[in-house]
């Protein structure tokens, strides 16, 4: 019997998942609990931090500013990337600046935004857009630029506005890429934000994650840091389930699992 794809592909990862679980249950018997804690003791301070409040809090706090990063970042890529799609001289301009803050490391942004800026949030909010802001422009122009010549001729005969060109054209070309942005930097954006948190905050995942590192827990650290994946996992999901909806009219093969 041929098992449905995504059920299968479940079925693999669950497998995956309990073999790895198996292996640090194993190695806790083994070496001390600091160093491997056992797997129920990881679960309990896991579900503990997601039904006690104030704890919940810092991940929906760090949530917070994971998407407003990201929002920040979106917002001014896209204003970068139509532009320079629509006018390419200005292209040499832009790109080796983008390029250039794309090689800076976020722990060096995190620095600079300490000595530049005064306010936990803003450092943060300032560290998660300036690094996540050279993938959105350059996968927002990628996908500008795949926009069919013919279908844009065909278009342009009809002498839209610039308001109808940018909807009924623009916006349907881009935002496949657009949703794949998202998808890509979310697991970017989490990672950053925890060495922003790590270093100038007094709240959120990061800022725990350096509590239980103080406090030599491994288990507590592994909790902190499974608050974070999960969060990923959902919100990754959920930009799926959105973009199977917004993008119904392709064919289902093209579509996204």
């Amino acid at each position: 019997m041929t098992l449905n794809p995504r059920l299968r592909q479940f079925l693999q990862a669950t497998a995956s998942t309990l073999v790895l679980l198996a292996a640090w249950q194993i190695a806790s018997y083994f070496f001390p609990h600091y160093l491997f804690p056992p797997v129920q003791d990881i679960v309990v301070r896991t579900v503990r931090i997601l039904v006690t409040w104030p704890e919940l809090k810092q991940v929906l706090e760090t949530a917070m500013r994971i998407f407003v990063g990201l929002a920040g970042a979106f917002v001014l890529g896209s204003l970068l990337a139509i532009p320079i799609g629509r006018y390419p001289k200005i292209e040499s301009y832009i790109t080796p600046f983008l390029v250039f803050l794309q090689g800076i490391p976020a722990l060096s942004w995190v620095i600079i935004a300490i000595i530049w800026f005064h306010g936990t949030e803003f450092r943060i909010a300032f560290i998660m857009i300036i690094t996540t802001l050279p993938a959105f422009t350059f996968q927002v122009l990628d996908s500008y630029r795949s926009m069919s010549k013919d279908l844009f001729e065909m278009t342009m005969s009809f002498r839209p506005s610039g308001w109808t060109l940018f909807r009924v054209l623009i916006v349907p070309t881009i935002l496949p890429g657009i949703l794949t942005a998202w998808k890509i930097n979310l697991g970017n954006a989490a990672r950053v934000v925890v060495v922003a948190e790590l270093v100038g905050a007094t709240g959120g995942v990061g800022y725990e994650l350096l509590r239980q590192q103080q406090l030599f827990d491994m288990a507590g650290a592994l909790a902190w840091t499974i608050q974070l994946v999960l969060f990923v996992l959902v919100v990754q999901q959920i930009i799926v389930w959105i973009e199977n909806w917004l993008l119904r009219y392709r064919p289902v093969s093209e579509r996204a699992a």
